[in-house]
């Protein structure tokens, strides 16, 4: 059997997925009991993740406000996770209904829901695709149906670079996508960290997981924006970039920055 062009035996359901285990974290349905018993383990050892990954979609939301403000009326969204409303055409079109999107993501069950969710749309494509190859993103066939490389794009790159270990060289992950950006361009970054708690027992939740969890500093994250120009506040913690309420009170806890970047040149 197949759907959305991939057979059925190809979805693991017998280890974790990042994106399953981040709907979980949200309150979403769409996850399995390995991926509810990872999150757990997560929740038990950090029990800020929960109202951190809250945070972090806050932070993409008022992200994308930012950058469709601004004037940009693209966005490649890798790493997508399973549709959680206000998803990012959502939040987008509100701002400009023209605004066109393609969504990628390397977990079949994050395909199949989107494209069920998104099918008719024109504006919208949905890629079976992973960030270890950005080039072959970029190439994709239905990535192209809607995002014109000639104008600028917004790339979305939040919670995902964490899941790439340094061997697989997501700086290099990012520069590939970066010069493939035209000036004008943004980048939507958010990451982990264990800068603010020790938090490196947390990793051990992903251990058995599709992708590991890889803990970077701020330097670190911060270099991942190499070829761009950071927009105030810079890399902050997520509920501190530009909030519009009262970040939570446990806000200073959360391990994850965030930061929009402009592509000048």
């Amino acid at each position: 059997m197949t759907q959305n062009g991939f057979r059925a035996e190809e979805i693991d359901t017998s280890r974790p997925h990042p994106a399953r285990i981040y709907d979980y974290l949200l309150g979403g349905k769409d996850n399995y009991e390995v991926d509810r018993e990872a999150g757990d383990q997560l929740i038990d050892v950090a029990p800020e993740a929960r109202i951190g990954v809250q945070s972090n979609r806050l932070f993409l939301q008022r992200a994308v406000r930012h950058v469709v403000g601004a004037g940009v009326r693209q966005i490649l969204d890798i790493g997508t996770g399973l549709p959680t409303s206000p998803n990012v055409h959502e939040v987008a079109q509100e701002v400009a209904p023209d605004v066109r999107i393609a969504y990628v993501d390397n977990d079949p069950i994050v395909n199949t829901h989107a494209s069920t969710l998104m099918s008719g749309a024109g504006t919208t494509s949905i890629v079976l695709a992973d960030l270890r190859d950005p080039r072959a993103i970029l190439d994709h066939p239905d990535v192209h149906r809607v995002i014109d490389f000639d104008e600028p794009v917004a790339l979305l790159l939040v919670a995902i670079l964490h899941f790439l270990t340094d061997a697989e060289q997501p700086a290099q992950v990012v520069a590939t996508l970066r010069d493939a950006l035209p000036a004008g361009s943004y980048m939507v970054l958010s990451h982990a960290t264990s800068d603010f708690n020790d938090r490196s027992d947390a990793q051990d939740a992903y251990r058995t997981a599709t992708a590991s969890m890889n803990l970077r500093t701020r330097a670190e994250v911060e270099h991942l924006f190499e070829g761009f120009e950071l927009v105030e506040p810079g890399l902050v913690q997520v509920p501190f970039w530009r909030p519009d309420s009262k970040p939570p009170r446990t806000a200073g806890e959360i391990g994850i920055y965030g930061g929009v970047a402009h592509k000048n040149s």
